[in-house]
């Protein structure tokens, strides 16, 4: 089965014996120092529940280890869960407007989904400093997380806290006033994961995500009628790189698209990247699975890239900009 493998070409960060991931690492002097802080939080009220469920009353953890222990106690940890949880990705992707893509699956999938993926694209979970990954499960409540600092956070209801904190006893981890790890100083992101250009039976980083987008029934946390940045602002009209995977019953083999539109929110975008893909294929009444993998805003530089890449003569007019439309259909040729 597919795979990938981190660049072994890449140093790992060493201070005072402490590990660093290889995607990140602190570029400025710090002292590491591994433990956890814990923390009580009320059970959220109706105002907070938003799209989920309320959360009951839980200790949270916020646990630093070396790389090299960050694997086992995952394990360990998950292993507290019931047989169905919730799968978490963040994502540090492409879209111009937004830092994180934020994944989240409203359906429970069996555990042995998230263990199959964190085995066969281990370095990405735990060195890669592009991904955070986690699991929520209801019964009980415990909430597992990742981020892209590979600090581990930990939610669990009251009646788990003994479990939890055995765990990071038999770890020799300690509450300490302040753990640091790398986001506790000025720090680097990068991706790590060998590029398939050098290995072809390889995955890269967005090719992970997609698989694991379908494995874990993963969708894209934000709200898909409005259009803003991370800081809120409403950005109206925005052109859009969509990549739409197509298989139909003539070309059963997947082959992907890309759609270049201009739209006001996601789900008008991915609207206009399905009509697309159906217009490149030309099959009516055929057997078709289309499916939308990657949907990121573009600025008006990398537009223009885009635009040159697919071989777009027709000089971009302000006005298509400034209202819905599709700019660039085309098939992407196998990597």
């Amino acid at each position: 089965m597919a795979r990938c493998i981190a660049d072994q070409n890449i140093q790992r960060k060493t201070i005072n014996g402490f590990a660093f991931p290889l995607g990140v690492y602190p570029v400025e002097t710090m002292t590491p120092h591994a433990g956890y802080t814990t923390e009580f939080e009320a059970a959220d009220t109706e105002d907070d529940e938003a799209d989920w469920e309320s959360w009951p009353d839980r200790y949270v953890y916020d646990i630093v280890v070396p790389i090299n222990r960050l694997g086992a106690l995952w394990d360990q940890l998950f292993a507290l869960m019931p047989g169905r949880v919730f799968p978490i990705l963040d994502f540090i992707g492409h879209d111009a407007y937004r830092e994180v893509d934020p994944y989240m699956a409203y359906e429970p999938v069996g555990k042995e989904r998230l263990t199959d993926a964190l085995r066969r694209f281990r370095d990405f979970f735990f060195e890669d400093g592009m991904v955070g990954f986690g699991a929520v499960s209801d019964e009980p409540f415990l909430y597992l997380f990742v981020d892209e600092h590979k600090i581990l956070t930990v939610r669990a209801e009251p009646d788990l806290r003994p479990q939890v904190e055995g765990v990071l006893k038999a770890f020799d981890l300690e509450a300490v006033d302040e753990p640091a790890g790398a986001d506790a100083a000025a720090h680097e992101h990068r991706g790590v994961l060998l590029a398939p250009k050098e290995r072809p039976d390889l995955l890269a980083a967005e090719e992970v995500v997609e698989e694991l987008r379908e494995r874990w029934r993963l969708l894209l946390n934000i709200d898909p009628e409005s259009n803003v940045d991370d800081d809120g602002n409403d950005l109206g009209f925005t052109p859009w790189r969509c990549l739409v995977r197509c298989a139909s019953e003539k070309n059963p083999e997947d082959r992907y698209a890309e759609i270049l539109c201009v739209a006001d929110c996601l789900r008008r975008a991915e609207e206009l990247a399905m009509d697309g893909a159906m217009e490149l294929l030309g099959e009516p009444g055929e057997w078709s699975d289309i499916i939308v993998v990657a949907v990121d805003r573009l600025t008006p530089q990398t537009l223009a890239e885009a635009v040159a890449a697919a071989g777009v003569r027709n000089r971009l007019q302000r006005k298509r900009l400034n209202t819905e439309s599709t700019l660039s259909t085309r098939w992407l040729e196998p990597a």
